[in-house]
């Protein structure tokens, strides 16, 4: 036996890891590449969690029931960082769009970006309780699904 395939042995033996790697499917020359470790990406998921997050707890909290909640300050916060997010969005679009690549993820980063100002708006002029609720919960959906397309596992074009 080489010294080589000794080596080799002992490594399987000794690190679980190493065991499950070698049990992974080789990497496919031209197989499509997830973009959600890359900076802006990362970004645009760690942003819409954390409002994800906040908007989950305004809607827990019963933040619908207030007929000024679209004047507060929370709100104009919101306002903000969906503006900054929606551009982010955007940004992503664009950079998919020159690469040439994910057709897929660049079409809903893109709608994302033009849906989630109308989202907000919805939840400013809801009139009442009722259409402030729905709002709200399209908006965490909206923001659940900007985390979900990103993190999602990237697929082959058909």
């Amino acid at each position: 036996m080489s010294c080589g395939a000794a080596l080799a042995i002992s490594l399987l033996l000794t690190d679980p890891n190493v065991a499950l790697a070698a049990e992974q499917p080789p990497a496919v020359a031209g197989a499509p590449v997830s973009v959600a470790s890359e900076p802006l990406f990362a970004e645009i998921v760690t942003r819409s969690t954390a409002m994800r997050g906040i908007v989950g707890t305004w809607i827990s909290a019963g933040a619908a029931d207030n007929a000024a909640f679209g004047t507060s300050e929370e709100f104009a916060l919101l306002v903000r960082d969906t503006t900054a997010l929606a551009d982010l969005d955007m940004q992503g679009h664009l950079i998919l769009k020159e690469r040439g690549t994910d057709g897929d993820l660049k079409c809903i980063l893109r709608g994302i970006s033009e849906d989630m100002p109308k989202k907000v708006e919805a939840v400013r002029t809801a009139a009442t309780p009722a259409e402030r609720r729905v709002a709200l919960d399209e908006l965490h959906y909206l923001l659940n699904d900007n985390v979900e397309v990103i993190t999602a596992p990237p697929q082959p074009p058909v």
